[in-house]
C-alpha cells in the first residue's frame, strides 16, 4: 500500500474539464470521476484552482474537487492478452495480467508501461510499489508483461527506478521439462477422472523448479518468468512471497472482510484432492488446462461485484457451475472481464449465471484469434443485466479494448531529410520504405517494404483502456474518445 499522494479527487460524474489558463482559456483535457489532483500554489480569488493530474498541469473548477479515493479497474489494452490494474480507495494496488511481453507486441507496449506511467507520472512516486501480482494463468499473453516490469534489463527502458511486490499469486498449472520436452506434468486417474498433480505451489517449490539439478525444472520463457519473480523483492528487502490460489483458498489474503473495505473472494481454479496431493481437473489438450484453469476473482466493494475471469473456458466454466451448484448467485456481478478475449469457447449457461451490467472484453487484431467472436459479443448482451431508464437502455453495456483503440491516419506526402533536400512528388514513387511488422505472440518481426507515394503513416493512437470506478453505490465506465481526446462516460446503479 502506498500513501495517498494527492491533495483532493474528482467529485463530478461528468468529466471535468481542464484549462489552459486561470480565466476563460481552453480546454485541453478532462479529468474522470475520481481522478486525484495535487494543488499547485495557494488557492486564487477565481473558480478555478491550478493542479497537476496525470503528470499535466492545468486548472479546473474548485468546486469539481469535492471527490473521495475510489475503487478503480484498469483494463488495459494489452493487444491480444489481459492486463487489469485494480487500486482500491485506501491505495493498495493489485496488477493482474500483463499481455504479451514487449517484443512480441505490435505496439512494442505492455502492461509494464501503463504502470510505469501510472506510478511514476500520475502519483509522482519513483518506484512501482504493487501489493500483489497475479498471473491468472501460465500463457505468455497474460504473463510476458509482467516479466517485462519486472525484468533488469527491460526496466531501464521505464522511468520508475525499482519495482517492489509483497506477494505473487498464480493458479498452479505450470511449465515443467519433462523427458526434454515442454509438459503440464504428470497426470494421474482417480474415480474415473484424470487430474494434474505437479503444481507450482510457494516460494519453495518455485526455487526448487529453478533449480538447474531438479528432475523437473521449470520450462522456458515461464521458467524465466518465476525466476525474476524470484528475484524481486518488496519495499523493506524481502523476499517476495509466492502463492498458489484456489477455490481453497476463500479469500485472497489481505483481502477478506474483516481485513480490508474491498474484499477478493477466490472461486476458481476449482481443487481436488487425489491420493493426498492437490489436483486439478484434466481438461484435455495443454491449452484448455492452462486457460481452463485460470484463477476466478470476485472483486466486492460496497454494494458492487466485479468478476476478473482469465481465460476460463466452456469445460472449466461447466466445472464451476457444478461446484457451486445451490449457490450460483455468489456469480452474479455488475461487471465481468469476458472470459478468454470473446472466444467462442464459453458456456452460455455461465454467461447466465454471471448477468453482468458491463462486459469488459481484452482482445486485440491482427493475432489470428478473430476475438471477439460476434456470437458472443451478442450474447454478453443477450445474457447481460438489463436496465430500462425513460425508454433508453442503461445496461447491459459490452466494452471492448479492441474496438476502444483507434488510430488516426494520414497520407505521406513528403519526407525531410537532414543535410539534404525533401522528397515529395514525383520522387516519392522513386523512394522506398522499408519497415517491420510484429504480429501478437510472434518473435521475430516480418520485413516488408513499399514505395513512399500512396503510403499512410499513423498519426496518433489512443489506446483502448477501459475504466471502471465505483464509490460502492454507482459505477461508471469511461473510454477515450479519439476526435476531442473527450472522454466516453457511461454510469449505472450497483445491484448487490
Amino acid at each position: 500500500m502506498i500513501d495517498n499522494p494527492f491533495d483532493a479527487f474528482v467529485g463530478s460524474r461528468k468529466p471535468v474539464p481542464m484549462y489552459d489558463a486561470a480565466e476563460e482559456g481552453k480546454a485541453f483535457a478532462y479529468l474522470l470521476w475520481g481522478d486525484g489532483v495535487k494543488f499547485e500554489g495557494a488557492p486564487g480569488t477565481g473558480s478555478r484552482r491550478k493542479v497537476t493530474v496525470r503528470g499535466r498541469t492545468g486548472w479546473v473548477l474548485a468546486s469539481a474537487l469535492d471527490g473521495t479515493s475510489l475503487l478503480e479497474f484498469y483494463f488495459i489494452d494489452v493487444g491480444q492478452g489481459d492486463g487489469v490494474l485494480v487500486k482500491t480507495p485506501s491505495f493498495q494496488h493489485i496488477l493482474i495480467d500483463g499481455g504479451f511481453p514487449r517484443d512480441k507486441q505490435p505496439s512494442g507496449k505492455s502492461a509494464a508501461d501503463f504502470i510505469d506511467w501510472k506510478f511514476v507520472k500520475d502519483y509522482g512516486l519513483s518506484s512501482v510499489e504493487l501489493d500483489a501480482l497475479i498471473s491468472s494463468h501460465n500463457d505468455e499473453d497474460h504473463y510476458g508483461g509482467l516479466s517485462d516490469l519486472l525484468g533488469v534489463d527491460v526496466t531501464e527502458e521505464l522511468d520508475a527506478d525499482a519495482i517492489h511486490v509483497d506477494r505473487f499469486y498464480h493458479a498452479g498449472v505450470s511449465w515443467w521439462t519433462v523427458g526434454g520436452k515442454r509438459s503440464l506434468g504428470e497426470v494421474v486417474e482417480h474415480d474415473g477422472e484424470r487430474y494434474l498433480v505437479d503444481l507450482l505451489d510457494d516460494r519453495d517449490s518455485a526455487l526448487q523448479g529453478l533449480d538447474a539439478a531438479s528432475t523437473r525444472p521449470l520450462q522456458g520463457e515461464w521458467a524465466k518468468f518465476i525466476r525474476r519473480v524470484a528475484d524481486t523483492t518488496t519495499a523493506d528487502g524481502g523476499h517476495c512471497e509466492f502463492a498458489r490460489l484456489s477455490d481453497e483458498t476463500p479469500w485472497l489474503p489481505g483481502f477478506d472482510p474483516d481485513a480490508s473495505d474491498v474484499s477478493i473472494r477466490v472461486l476458481a481454479p476449482i481443487e481436488a484432492e487425489v491420493q493426498g496431493r492437490a489436483a486439478l481437473r484434466n481438461l484435455g489438450r495443454s491449452e484448455l488446462n492452462t486457460n481452463g484453469h485460470s484463477i476466478l476473482l470476485r472483486v466486492d466493494y460496497g454494494r458492487t461485484r466485479t468478476l476478473l475471469t482469465g481465460d476460463l473456458n466452456k469445460g472449466a466454466q461447466q466445472d464451476i457451475l457444478h461446484a457451486m451448484a445451490g449457490s450460483l448467485l455468489e456469480l452474479q456481478c455488475d461487471v465481468a472481464k469476458a472470459c478468454h478475449h470473446g472466444s467462442a469457447d464459453v458456456s452460455l449457461a455461465f454467461l447466465q449465471a454471471m448477468a453482468p451490467s458491463a462486459t469488459i472484453i481484452s482482445s486485440g487484431d491482427a493475432e489470428g484469434h478473430d476475438h471477439p467472436r460476434p456470437a458472443i459479443v451478442a450474447a454478453s448482451g443477450a445474457t447481460g443485466h438489463l436496465t430500462v431508464v425513460k425508454d433508453e437502455i442503461v445496461t447491459p453495456l459490452v466494452y471492448s479494448t479492441e474496438l476502444a483503440r483507434s488510430y488516426a491516419v494520414g497520407k505521406l506526402d513528403r519526407i525531410e531529410v537532414p543535410g539534404g533536400a525533401a522528397v515529395e512528388g514525383d520522387d516519392l514513387a522513386r523512394t522506398t520504405l522499408h519497415y517491420r511488422t510484429t504480429k501478437a505472440g510472434d518473435l521475430r518481426p516480418k520485413k516488408g517494404s513499399r514505395k513512399a507515394r500512396g503510403a499512410y503513416v499513423v498519426s496518433g493512437l489512443v489506446y483502448g483502456l477501459v475504466n471502471v470506478r465505483t464509490d460502492g453505490e454507482t459505477l461508471l465506465a469511461a473510454t477515450l474518445d479519439e476526435k476531442n481526446a473527450e472522454w466516453s462516460v457511461r454510469t449505472f446503479p450497483a445491484r448487490f
